[in-house]
C-alpha cells in the first residue's frame, strides 16, 4: 500500500497490527484565583497536603518502575522522580493553595509556571517539557482518582503507535506484547530511542503520520532503516523475515572479541548505569565497561554520598569484571541532572553553564572525594580502572583532571570529547591525558545548536550527520597522532552499520548498551578494515545524515555480497 519513513533507532524488522496510544487530555489552564470564583471555603491544609501527597505518589511510582526495569530506565526515571519531589515545585503549589486555589488547579498552574521556565531556558531544558507534562498528568490523575491513559493491553502482540512516549511508559513495555514502536516525534537520542534499544524492541521515531493510521492496520516496521511499510504484501513480508532471521542467526553465532574480518581488533564495551545492570552482561561477553555512569549515586538526595558508600558501589562493578577494563565517568551534574547540593537553581542556560567537569570549579572537593572513592575501590579489585571527565573543552582542563586523578592514586585518566572545541584541538587534548572517549549525543547537540531530546530537530541530531562524523574523525586523528586510544560511548556506537563507519574513521573502541553488542560484533566480523574505511569515506561525502545512512547501507550490502561470493 505504501510506506512511511522516520529514523530507525532500535534494529529489527517485525510486522503486526498497529494500535494507537490514547492521547492524554490536556491539563488546560488553571482557573483564576478564588476571589474571582464563586465563594467557596478552601481547606488550605487539606488541599496542600493532597497536592503534595500526589506528587510523592508519582515520584514513588516512577522509582518503582525504574527499579523494576533497571538499566538506562532506572537512571531516566530517577531523574523524573527528582522533578516530582522538587521543593520549588511544592512551594509553588503551596503559594497557590494559600491564595484560594484547589489542589488540582494549584498543581496545574505550578507546572505551567515551570513549563514556561523550561521553554525559555534554552533548547536543552526546553525538551524536558514533555517529561514535565507527563509528571503533571500523573499527579492530576492521582488527585482525581482516575487512571492516566497509558500503553494499551489488547491481549495479543501489536505495534505501538504514538505521538511520543513518556519514559515511564516506555520503561515497562513487555517485548512479547509490544513488538515494535513507532512515534511521530522524538529523536535518535530521545528517551524512547534509548529505552527501546535497551529492551530490544524495534523502533522508529520522527515518523510523520504514523499516529493517524487506523487501529488494526498491518505495518512492517524496520528499526534499522527507519521504514514503515503500510499493509505490506506477502513478498515484502518474506524478504523482511529473511533479513530478520539472518540478523538473529548472526547475533547467536557471534562470540569472542570484537574484530573485523581481517583481524583488526576493536574493543567492544558496555555502558552501565550502576551495579544493578550487571545481570545483563554475562551473555554478551564485553571486553569491559566503556562508560560507568556515577550519577545514580548522587541523584535525588540532599547531600553527596560518603566515601564508604561510593567505594562499595564502585567495587561491586569492578569485582564483576575481574581483569577487564572499567572506565568510570566522574559526576556529570548540571543541565538536565541538577543536584540540590551543588547545582545553582538560577543558572540562565544550564546546558552551557556549570556542568560536568566544570562543577569542580564550584565544588572542587566533590570531585576529589569521588576520585578518592574510586581509587579506594580500585585497590580492592583486579579490574583495570580508568577514569574520565565529562564536558572537557581545553587541553588545560584535560591536564588538570589527569593531575587530580594521579594525585588520588589513579594511573589512567582520560576525558570525554563532547564539545566541538575539544574535537578541533584533539591532538593537544589527547597529549594532555591518557585517552579520549567521544560522547556523540552531546557532541551533536553542541555542534548543531540543537537539543538532543528535541524531536522536531531529529534530522540535525542524527548521528549520521557528516558534520558530526567530521568531528569524530578529527578526534580520532588527534588521538592517533598522540598515540592514545579513542572510543565512542554515545548511542552511535550501538548502530551496527554506523559502528563500521566509526572504525573506519579511526575509533579503537565502541561502548554501548549491552543488548546492542552482539549485533555490532557480528557487523564488524563481516567487513575488513579497508571496507570500513571506504564506508567512512562514503558517509563523509554525503550531503546529510539520511544520505550518509543510505549510501553506507548500499555500499555495505554490495561488499557483503562480494565477500560471500
Amino acid at each position: 500500500m505504501g510506506g512511511l519513513r522516520g529514523i530507525g533507532v532500535s534494529p529489527g524488522a517485525v510486522a503486526g497490527p498497529l494500535i494507537r496510544m490514547a492521547t492524554r487530555p490536556a491539563a488546560g489552564s488553571a482557573p483564576p484565583p478564588a476571589v474571582e470564583m464563586p465563594a467557596v471555603e478552601v481547606d488550605v491544609h487539606g488541599e496542600n497536603a493532597a497536592a503534595r501527597a500526589a506528587l510523592e505518589a508519582v515520584a514513588a511510582e516512577l522509582e518503582t518502575r525504574g527499579t523494576r526495569a533497571g538499566g538506562d530506565a532506572a537512571e531516566v526515571l530517577a531523574a523524573q522522580a527528582m522533578i516530582a519531589r522538587d521543593p520549588g515545585l511544592a512551594d509553588l503549589v503551596t503559594t497557590r493553595v494559600k491564595a484560594g486555589w484547589l489542589a488540582p488547579a494549584a498543581l496545574a498552574d505550578a507546572f505551567a509556571h515551570y513549563r514556561g521556565i523550561l521553554a525559555g531556558a534554552g533548547e536543552y531544558l526546553a525538551a524536558r517539557v514533555a517529561d514535565l507534562d507527563d509528571i503533571r498528568d500523573r499527579a492530576l490523575a492521582v488527585l482525581s482518582g482516575r487512571a492516566v491513559p497509558g500503553v494499551p493491553h489488547p491481549g495479543h502482540p501489536y505495534v505501538l503507535a504514538a505521538v511520543d512516549l513518556a519514559p515511564a511508559d516506555t520503561a515497562t513495555l513487555d517485548p512479547a506484547e509490544v513488538i515494535a514502536i513507532v512515534t511521530e516525534e522524538g529523536g535518535p537520542t530521545s528517551h524512547t530511542a534509548i529505552l527501546a534499544k535497551s529492551l530490544g524492541i524495534p523502533a522508529v521515531v520522527a515518523c510523520a503520520g504514523i499516529a493517524s493510521l487506523a487501529d488494526a492496520t498491518v505495518v512492517l516496521v524496520d528499526g534499522g532503516t527507519g521504514v514503515v511499510d503500510v499493509e505490506p504484501g506477502a513478498e515484502a513480508l518474506a524478504r523482511a523475515q529473511a533479513r530478520e532471521d539472518a540478523r538473529r542467526a548472526a547475533l547467536a553465532a557471534g562470540t569472542g572479541p570484537g574484530r573485523t574480518s581481517d583481524g583488526h581488533g576493536v574493543d567492544l564495551l558496555v555502558n552501565l548505569g550502576g551495579a544493578e545492570d550487571l545481570t545483563v552482561i554475562g551473555a554478551v561477553g564485553p571486553a569491559g565497561v566503556g562508560l560507568l555512569r556515577t550519577e545514580f549515586l548522587f541523584l535525588d538526595r540532599p547531600d553527596e554520598p560518603g566515601l564508604a558508600e561510593q567505594r562499595e558501589a564502585y567495587l561491586r562493578v569492578f569485582a564483576a569484571f575481574g581483569g577487564r577494563k572499567v572506565v568510570v565517568r566522574t559526576l556529570d551534574a548540571g543541565a538536565d541532572k541538577p543536584l540540590r547540593f551543588v547545582t545553582a537553581p538560577d543558572e540562565p542556560n544550564p546546558a552551557l553553564g556549570v556542568r560536568g567537569l566544570r562543577t569542580a570549579r564550584r565544588a572542587p572537593g566533590l570531585l576529589d572525594r569521588q576520585l578518592a572513592a574510586i581509587a579506594a575501590a580500585a585497590e580492592g579489585s583486579e579490574a583495570k580502572v580508568w577514569v574520565m571527565a565529562p564536558m572537557v573543552s581545553t587541553p588545560a582542563e584535560a591536564a588538570a583532571f589527569r593531575a587530580r586523578a594521579r594525585a588520588a592514586g589513579l594511573a589512567v585518566a582520560g576525558v570525554m570529547v563532547e564539545v566541538p572545541a575539544a574535537a578541533l584541538r584533539a591532538s593537544a587534548v589527547a597529549a594532555a591525558c591518557d585517552f579520549l572517549s567521544i560522547g556523540t549525543n552531546d557532541l551533536a547537540q553542541y555542534a548543531f545548536a540543537a537539543d538532543r531530546m528535541a524531536g522536531g530537530l531529529a534530522d540535525l541530531l542524527d548521528p549520521w550527520q557528516p558534520a558530526l562524523l567530521d568531528l569524530v574523525r578529527l578526534a580520532a586523528d588527534g588521538a592517533g597522532a598522540a598515540g592514545k586510544p579513542v572510543g565512542v560511548c554515545g548511542e552511535a556506537a550501538s548502530d551496527p552499520l554506523l559502528a563500521l563507519v566509526l572504525v573506519g574513521l579511526g575509533v579503537t573502541s565502541l561502548s554501548m548498551a549491552p543488548i546492542a553488542l552482539p549485533a555490532v560484533r557480528a557487523s564488524l566480523a563481516r567487513h575488513t578494515l579497508a571496507h570500513c574505511r571506504r564506508l567512512a569515506a562514503a558517509a563523509l561525502a554525503a550531503p546529510d545524515g539520511q544520505g550518509a545512512r543510505y549510501a553506507v547501507a548500499a555500499l555495505a550490502a554490495d561488499q557483503e555480497r562480494v565477500a560471500a561470493g
